[in-house]
């Protein structure tokens, strides 16, 4: 089955269910040949990223990970897809456990929020995160590069908030929880031009929100499709 890509999922399952699914809405296909091979490992008792990053006496993450990505990288995909974005923290420790690339969706997101704001001469940026990303400065990094971008923090209300929706709503409950996310995304935007969903579960309610709201905002995940349907076609 080649050429193919693997996935690295599970982090949430409900957050990966929907990076494939927004995967294969973006691929143009008019017939069962036509869509992307690939391999999804949704390894869902990997210890939680944010807890480990913010106390590190809690379950490391990275050992599991690297176990997958050995394991796969027997197979040869063609590059691997880290659907986390919290798990990029680990990012050059992985990276170091193969010749095959890891697409870098912060960097891709950032490269996003570029071509979106060039009309602008200091365009405000939040971040939208785990508190684990956040502390991890994943997107902080990613954006650093870009000498005219302002980098807004929400404060420590709206990033309850975030964290609400993200743990209490989405992956406890399941629950889309929509006029928390437009609260969120409102607040964020009377403080930034332009806000990042950088976790997998505001692109989760944001994939179910669509046409609902105008909010400008890059969605981390969206970017990754399409880098994932370029790399792949290319």
């Amino acid at each position: 089955m080649k050429p193919f890509f693997t996935v690295l999922g599970g982090m949430g399952t409900m957050a990966t269910e929907s990076f494939i699914h927004t995967l294969n809405a973006h691929t143009q296909a008019q017939c069962d040949q036509d869509y992307l091979n690939y391999y999804v490992v949704n390894h869902a008792t990997i210890p939680d990223r944010t807890a480990y990053i913010l106390d590190k006496t809690q379950a490391n993450p990275l050992t599991p990970l690297i176990d997958d990505i050995k394991k796969m990288s027997l197979l040869q995909p063609k590059f691997f897809v880290l659907t986390c974005n919290t798990a990029h923290y680990f990012y050059d420790q992985l990276q170091a456990q193969t010749k095959i690339p890891i697409l870098h969706m912060p960097q891709i997101a950032a490269k996003r929020v570029v071509e979106k704001t060039q009309h602008l001469a200091r365009p405000k940026v939040m971040i939208l995160a785990t508190d684990g990303t956040m502390k991890a400065k994943i997107y902080h990094r990613a954006l650093k590069k870009y000498d005219n971008i302002e980098i807004v923090e929400p404060d420590s209300q709206l990033q309850k908030e975030i964290m609400t929706l993200i743990y209490h709503d989405i992956k406890e409950h399941n629950f889309l929880n929509k006029e928390r996310y437009f609260s969120i995304l409102k607040r964020a935007l009377q403080q930034s031009d332009i806000a990042i969903l950088g976790c997998t579960e505001l692109s989760l309610i944001n994939e179910h929100c669509l046409g609902q709201h105008s909010y400008n905002v890059v969605d981390a995940q969206s970017e990754l499709v399409n880098e994932t349907i370029r790399r792949q076609k290319g």
